[in-house]
């Protein structure tokens, strides 16, 4: 399976993804599921893909020369030559649906869904930071400041820690520990979800980076995480009063006086009784 995560700050973005794929218990591969385009002083982007590993490739080498024509004598929109990331999303979009349209019949033929998820977030020069979804069919969603962040694959065990700790303010250090921590919690409850990870930092306005790292279980931070985030989480846990059920005196009692719309459960005692 997969987990990848993409954050949207106002100090840049941060880009996470594991590199494991498989098809059954026994069968456990390793892919890498982020591709980093870059162009020194006019354009960075990323895109992490997640779902069918057939389709999510085809779209990634398709991507590379796809074009979008708006009308005849125009010049051709590529990811390389497109004036906002949007354009670029657009010719994404695109390059989705060529696949879709190459192979959605076999594979349906196959008993086989087109299934592909993708994040895709840059910067190109002349307007700020946007990072998107995109999905099967090829339309993508923003992220908003309300929304910082999409994520695509095994999603469900990461989401608490992102949802508590970013905003936009959020520096790009602190983000980039939250997706560690983010991704710690996907392995620890998901194995189909495993490294090496890829991580990706990028500073707003800069059009490149050098904070690219690939992490594996021998990584001495990611080790330092792991332990720790697991240890804190047990201390908090253990700081934490247990519940009362008797009549002692508490400051935080679990049993309140019966009110308003929230009253425990009727009992069934007998057949006749009915649940309404």
């Amino acid at each position: 399976m997969t987990y990848c995560v993409g954050i949207k700050l106002n100090a840049g973005l941060v880009f996470l993804s594991d590199s494991r794929t498989n098809a059954g218990v026994d069968n456990i591969s390793t892919y890498r599921k982020m591709i980093i385009y870059e162009k020194p002083g006019d354009r960075f982007m990323v895109l992490l893909s997640a779902g069918n590993l057939s389709i999510s490739q085809s779209v990634r080498e398709i991507l590379q020369v796809e074009q979008l024509k708006e009308n005849d004598g125009d010049e051709p929109i590529t990811i390389w030559n497109a004036k906002s990331m949007f354009d670029a999303c657009r010719v994404l979009g695109q390059a989705v649906r060529h696949v879709y349209d190459r192979d959605a019949t076999s594979l349906q033929h196959a008993g086989v869904e087109f299934n592909v998820n993708l994040i895709f977030g840059g910067q190109i020069a002349g307007e700020g930071m946007r990072l998107f979804q995109v999905y099967s069919a090829g339309n993508f969603i923003e992220a908003t400041p309300e929304t910082p962040y999409f994520q695509i694959g095994e999603y469900k065990y990461g989401k608490p820690v992102l949802d508590r700790v970013l905003t936009p303010e959020t520096d790009l250090d602190e983000a980039a520990k939250c997706a560690l921590v983010s991704m710690d919690s996907t392995m620890k409850s998901n194995l189909s979800v495993g490294p090496p990870l890829d991580l990706v930092v990028y500073e707003a306005n800069r059009f490149e980076t050098d904070k690219v790292v690939s992490i594996d279980m021998q990584n001495p931070y990611f080790r330092m995480l792991h332990s720790g985030w697991g240890q804190k989480l047990r201390e908090v846990f253990d700081s934490l009063d247990d519940p009362v059920w008797d009549d002692s005196h508490t400051e935080t009692p679990l049993r309140t006086p019966a009110g308003g719309r929230s009253k425990p459960l009727k009992k069934i005692t007998r057949p006749e009784e009915k649940l309404i």
